[in-house]
C-alpha cells in the first residue's frame, strides 16, 4: 500500500495520468480539428513518448530548482525551463518540440510559451514569457533584487543560496563566490566588477545569512543574466580595430555581420557558469 502511494504522488506519474487522459489513439484529428476539440488530444503513441520524455525533462528539472511535488506546481516556471533549454543550446526543433509538449500537458495556448531565439531573433523582445509568470511582479518592489542580478548574472537557484560570506577580496579585487546549487555541480568565481559598491553592501550587510532567501516567481532572471553578459562584454571588449583576426567571433543568420571580442566572450560565459562562447553570442549578448 505504501509503495502505492509513494508511486501516486510521484510527478512522473502525475505526467503520465494526465498525458494518458488526453490519448485519442484511433480517432480522426482532422474531425476533431473542425470542430475545434484537437488541442485536447493525443492522436499517436510516438507523441505520448515524446511529451512524457520532455515533460520528465521539465519535471526533473523543476522539482532540483523549486523542491515542486505536483503538475500544478512546475506550472509556473515552464517559461523559465525552455529559456535555459535554448541557454543551454538545445535546438529550436527541440526548443518547439518541448513548447509543444508543455502547451499540451498544461492546456495552455503556445502564445503564452517560450518560443526561442534562433529561429528569428531580431524579433524577439527581452522577457517573452511574462504572460505565465510576471504579470504580478513589481520592479519597483524588488529592485535590490534586479540591481544584484545585473551585477552578478546568478542563475535563480545560485541566487536563492548566495550569503553574505561568499563574498571574496584577492588583493585589489573583489569576487563573489558560487559553490552551491551550481549547473553541474561547478564553482565559479564572478568577478564584481559592475555597479561592485552596491554588491558589497549588500553582502557585508547580510554576513553569514542568506542575501535572497526568497526569489520572486515572476522575476526575470534569464533576461538580467542577459543584462549582466552584455554589460560586462562592453567593459572587456576590445575596439575591433585592436581585435586580431583569430580572436574575431563572426555571426551569421539575423546578426550576420557582427563582430565580437573572443578573448572577451569566454571570460563572460565563464562568469556566467558556461564555456561556450556560441551560448553567450546567441542567447546573451545584446547589442
Amino acid at each position: 500500500m505504501a509503495r502505492n502511494r509513494e508511486k501516486k504522488g510521484s510527478l512522473v506519474f502525475q505526467l503520465q495520468q494526465e498525458l494518458e487522459k488526453k490519448l485519442a489513439i484511433g480517432e480522426s484529428k482532422f474531425s476533431d480539428k473542425k470542430i475545434g476539440t484537437n488541442k485536447e488530444k493525443i492522436y499517436s503513441w510516438n507523441t505520448f513518448k515524446a511529451y512524457l520524455k520532455h515533460g520528465t525533462y521539465f519535471l526533473s528539472w523543476a522539482k532540483e530548482q523549486y523542491r515542486v511535488k505536483s503538475l500544478d506546481e512546475a506550472k509556473p516556471f515552464v517559461n523559465e525551463w525552455l529559456k535555459s533549454r535554448e541557454a543551454d543550446g538545445m535546438s529550436a526543433y527541440t526548443i518547439k518540440l518541448e513548447a509543444s509538449a508543455m502547451a499540451k500537458i498544461y492546456n495552455l495556448d503556445t502564445a503564452e510559451l517560450y518560443k526561442g531565439q534562433n529561429r528569428a531573433r531580431a524579433g524577439i523582445t527581452r522577457s517573452r514569457g511574462q504572460k505565465i509568470r510576471d504579470k504580478h511582479f513589481s520592479d519597483e518592489k524588488h529592485s535590490e533584487l534586479i540591481r544584484f542580478c545585473r551585477a552578478t548574472g546568478l542563475r535563480r537557484a545560485e541566487l536563492a543560496q548566495i550569503k553574505g560570506s561568499d563574498l571574496l577580496i584577492k588583493g585589489n579585487q573583489a569576487f563573489l563566490q558560487v559553490t552551491r546549487n551550481t549547473k553541474g555541480g561547478r564553482p565559479r568565481l564572478v568577478p564584481l566588477v559592475l555597479d561592485t559598491d552596491f554588491v558589497q553592501q549588500i553582502l557585508f550587510s547580510a554576513g553569514e545569512n542568506k542575501v535572497f532567501p526568497a526569489v520572486p516567481n515572476g522575476a526575470d532572471i534569464h533576461g538580467y543574466r542577459a543584462d549582466f553578459a552584455t554589460t560586462l562584454y562592453k567593459k572587456l571588449a576590445r575596439d575591433i580595430k585592436d581585435i586580431p583576426k583569430e580572436d574575431r567571433y563572426i555571426c551569421r543568420k539575423d546578426l550576420k555581420g557582427v563582430v565580437y571580442d573572443k578573448k572577451a566572450m569566454l571570460e563572460v560565459s565563464r562568469a556566467l557558469g558556461h564555456n561556450r562562447i556560441d551560448v553567450i553570442a546567441g542567447h546573451y549578448l545584446r547589442g
